[in-house]
């Protein structure tokens, strides 16, 4: 059965806020978090960019719901071993209630050492040999691994997970869904799409977890809704590989200048029709999704929580 959680934007909100917004989500019924990690947000309306690891730590104190990673980049802004670090101190405070989702990373947060930004091919080879690395890491053995992108040298976890960590893959094609199933332990993709869902259970997914997310923007105002999520979030409906090539929030501004509020309009669930924001969640669990996470844009978050306890929670369920 599929299970719903709520999805934490570190781009949008701070700290206390996000923290705020866990408390409430296990009140309001949902029985998962996810949470994201960026360097940067995606513009400056957004306006927040809080580090991951020391925002897990404060949640595993605050709350007792599962945590995941949708995503981390392991490959070039942290080196593999640190990230391994991380995770498993998360996964210990979490009382392995944690799962470490993984990507091949976007620009806009790996390119802050100056490093060139790889082609998606160089990215997912990186990327399997970094999961390679985190797996033996998480074991506590002695570590010495000498690969074509990483060298650890005799590194060990003194703080290793004391149970299964599991580690899922996020793809957004065929061929990212295919090396999903072949290294991961699950798959991460944010738009219900059953074609790649077979993909991945074709290449070694069978059985595995499959874990979505969606941005809503709940409001009895949906023109007021439109109008939010296109100021704070138009990054969501470009195109293309430009969430992953583009450097900066201001190059992601002016390509937002070309994302229209009828597109908005179309796209994300706005407003306060129970049946539609219905909708957009059961797409996921039609699509074979075992965990879904809904993120609710902009500060109305209480009106947010109080409806989907009372009306499309229940509604789900049934």
């Amino acid at each position: 059965m599929t299970e719903y959680g709520y999805f934490l934007s570190c781009e949008e909100f701070t700290p206390d806020e996000l923290i705020d917004q866990a408390r409430r989500a296990r009140q309001a019924g949902f029985t998962r978090l996810a949470i994201s990690d960026h360097f940067h947000p995606w513009n400056d309306a957004q306006g927040n960019s809080a580090f991951v690891w020391s925002m897990i730590g404060a949640l595993s104190r605050a709350v007792d719901l599962p945590v995941t990673t949708l995503v981390t980049c392991p490959t070039v802004r942290l080196h593999p071993a640190v990230t391994a670090q991380a995770a498993a101190t998360s996964s210990v405070l979490l009382g392995e209630r944690f799962a470490l989702g993984v990507g091949t990373g976007e620009a806009l947060n790996e390119h802050i050492h100056g490093d060139a930004w790889p082609s998606f091919d160089q990215r997912a080879e990186m990327l399997e040999e970094a999961v390679e690395v985190m797996r033996k890491l998480f074991t506590g053995d002695l570590v010495s691994h000498r690969g074509r992108y990483y060298t650890v040298d005799n590194a060990r976890l003194y703080t290793a997970p004391e149970g299964p960590l599991p580690v899922y893959v996020s793809a957004f094609g065929p061929k990212a869904a295919e090396l999903a199933g072949r290294i991961g332990d699950g798959f991460v993709t944010m738009t219900p799409d059953s074609d790649l869902v077979s993909a991945f259970r074709e290449s070694g997914g069978a059985g595995k977890k499959v874990v979505g997310g969606v941005k809503v923007c709940w409001s009895g105002d949906r023109d007021k809704a439109v109008h939010l999520v296109h100021r704070l979030w138009p990054t969501e409906l470009l195109p293309g590989e430009l969430a992953q090539l583009l450097p900066t929030p201001a190059h992601f501004e002016q390509a937002s200048e070309l994302v229209t509020l009828e597109a908005v309009a179309d796209a994300v669930t706005c407003g306060d029709d129970v049946d539609e924001h219905v909708e957009t969640l059961s797409a996921y669990a039609r699509a074979g999704f075992d965990e879904v996470y809904a993120g609710q844009i902009g500060p109305d978050q209480e009106i947010f929580f109080d409806s989907y306890q009372e009306l499309v929670l229940p509604a789900l369920r049934r």
